[in-house]
């Protein structure tokens, strides 16, 4: 049976060699690192089916692009260089130890010996080497892994064992990067076959290998017999199981039906209800494992009217009643956020004083920027244009309840003037809406470790499409003195200086009104009890089966 690596002496002297240059900024006090127990031995062998609400991915790669729905199943097969612990400090995975720059400006990985690819294919630099210019090529069409190796200006291979990132500026959430399934490396024999093949059978160095692909209907993985590595952090002899069949089920009572009835074995995004329901079901538990990075926020579209007069965005939030939604629609599931953080981010400040309902003022500061309440239905217009604000929603990404909360924010903030226009897209169609800037506000969930997800979201620079077309900063924020605070707590060596610099970030994001929190990214699996060895990573809290076992 394989056996995971342990965490040698080098490599913890090198992690923490690391983290003098890097800091803790990372997934602390969070229930991702959760994992199922039981007394019995693990058993190996047996097939756990898995039924997803997310959107199908267009491609199994996930440099290409780089979605959650993606990232959920890609854990199963890949691999990252380092990953993180409860605590979120890095620690190994496929490099062994890792030595930072004086300077900052290169960081050298060094390897683990004798892990190979599905296919046959060794791990070595070169392969590293390979995959970080195929997430950085425009023509792989990356987004998430993209926007995370900005500052990676170039890759030597150092030895056959020795990889070195050369950056253009420090980069203190590097390691945070490099731990995401979107920056996960692959065959490069396999990425050599070209995209349309890569999609169709990404080959990692995971527990699990893509053996089928039934779109619009399930993924199989089959039992990887030769696994030897895993996080430092693992526990066990796994894989255990012969076979994961991933289903598509996009119907959340659907799924939570095949779940009760014993027909699956896990789900994902369960809805409140569900998560109720399940606890007086002795045969469910339940995973909680919020995302790092971002809130849950509606983004105001800053660079175009109505939401581009500050004094228009503050009445728009003013009125905008959320706490009452949360609680009537998410049954205790979800907690009212007042941060453009995660509550697992520690560098996340909340601000609730920005965030009460006052109606009287946003009346005033909507008389002020000039919109009159001339027409029969109380919605207000300036030179002849109507106060309407462009919503469009993916029914892929926001659950019923979220729906429904938006609704009832269309409906308060009308009692001010506003019109606000829910339109309800599939998820190509809401990126189309996007990419078009046919938008006045957005709820656009991002995932990635660490406070450095602010520079991606609302630096100017992410204004500007990734090769994929996507852009980040759906606020569009074109500020000098944030993008400078941003630059700053990305480069600095010290976490107390860093700190403040975020805090300084998050006061301009939140106090010029560009963004309204809502609620952490909500993350819950329903699974069968007797699902054992289950945890979600503490990463980006994707789940793995790599020390799962089946107890029936």
């Amino acid at each position: 049976m394989p056996q995971f690596l342990p965490l040698s002496a080098p490599v913890r002297a090198a992690s923490a060699l690391s983290m003098i240059a890097v800091g803790a900024l990372v997934l602390t006090g969070c229930t991702s690192g959760a994992t199922t127990t039981s007394s019995s031995e693990p058993v190996t062998g047996g097939t756990l089916i898995y039924a997803t609400g997310d959107a199908e991915p267009t491609c199994l790669d996930p440099h290409v692009g780089g979605n959650y729905p993606q990232a959920l199943v890609a854990t199963q097969y890949l691999e990252s260089l380092v990953s993180l612990d409860t605590d979120g400090t890095p620690i190994p995975w496929l490099a062994a130890e890792w030595t930072p720059a004086d300077d900052g400006l290169s960081w050298e990985f060094t390897l683990h010996d004798g892990v190979t690819f599905t296919d046959g294919t060794a791990l070595d630099a070169a392969a590293i080497k390979t995959n970080i210019e195929h997430i950085q090529d425009p023509a792989t069409g990356s987004s998430t892994g993209y926007l995370a190796l900005q500052k990676v200006t170039s890759v030597d291979v150092v030895s056959p064992e020795v990889v070195r990132l050369v950056l253009s500026s420090p980069d203190s959430g590097l390691l945070e990067s490099l731990s995401q399934p979107w920056l996960a490396i692959e065959s490069p024999t396999a990425l050599a076959r070209g995209t349309d093949i890569n999609c169709e059978s990404p080959v990692g160095t995971g527990p699990f290998m893509v053996t089928a692909w039934d779109r619009q209907n399930s993924i199989t993985l089959e039992r990887n017999p030769d696994f030897t590595t895993g996080p430092a952090d693992a526990a066990g002899d796994g894989p255990y199981l012969d076979t994961i069949v991933w289903r598509f089920v996009p119907d959340s009572a659907t799924r939570y039906a095949a779940l009760a009835s014993g027909e699956v074995d896990v789900i994902d995004n369960a809805q409140p209800d569900a998560i109720v329901a399940s606890r007086s079901d002795d045969a469910i538990e339940e995973l909680d494992a919020p995302r790092p990075g971002a809130s849950n926020r509606l983004e105001l579209n800053s660079g175009k009217a109505p939401f581009d007069d500050e004094r228009v965005r503050e009445a728009f939030i003013r009125s905008a009643d959320i706490n009452d939604g949360i609680t009537s629609l998410f049954f205790g599931t979800a907690e009212r956020s007042y941060s453009v953080l995660s509550s697992v981010e520690p560098l996340g400040t909340s601000t609730p004083d920005l965030f009460t309902i006052d109606t009287d003022a946003a009346n005033t500061l909507l008389d002020e920027a000039g919109w009159t309440r001339d027409s029969a239905d109380g919605i207000r217009s300036k030179d002849g244009v109507p106060l309407t604000v462009r919503f469009p929603v993916s029914t892929n990404q926001s659950i019923p309840a979220e729906q429904s909360l938006f609704e009832q924010i269309q409906a308060t903030t009308r009692a001010v003037g506003f019109d606000v226009q829910l339109e309800p897209l599939d998820l190509s169609s809401w990126y189309g809406a996007l990419g078009e800037n046919q938008y006045d506000l957005v709820s656009a969930p991002y995932t990635k470790v660490g406070p450095d997800v602010l520079r991606i979201l609302f630096d100017s620079s992410g204004i500007t499409p990734a090769p994929s077309g996507y852009f980040a900063n759906h606020s569009q924020i074109n500020d000098p003195a944030l993008d400078l605070l941003l630059e700053q707590a990305s480069a600095a060596p010290d976490a107390t200086e860093r700190a403040s610099l975020y805090a300084d970030a998050q006061k301009i994001i939140v106090g010029r009104y560009f963004v309204l929190p809502l609620y952490d990214q909500q993350n819950h699996f329903l699974f069968r009890s007797d699902v054992q060895g289950l945890r979600a990573m503490p990463t980006v809290s994707t789940p793995t089966f790599a020390e799962s076992w089946l107890d029936r």
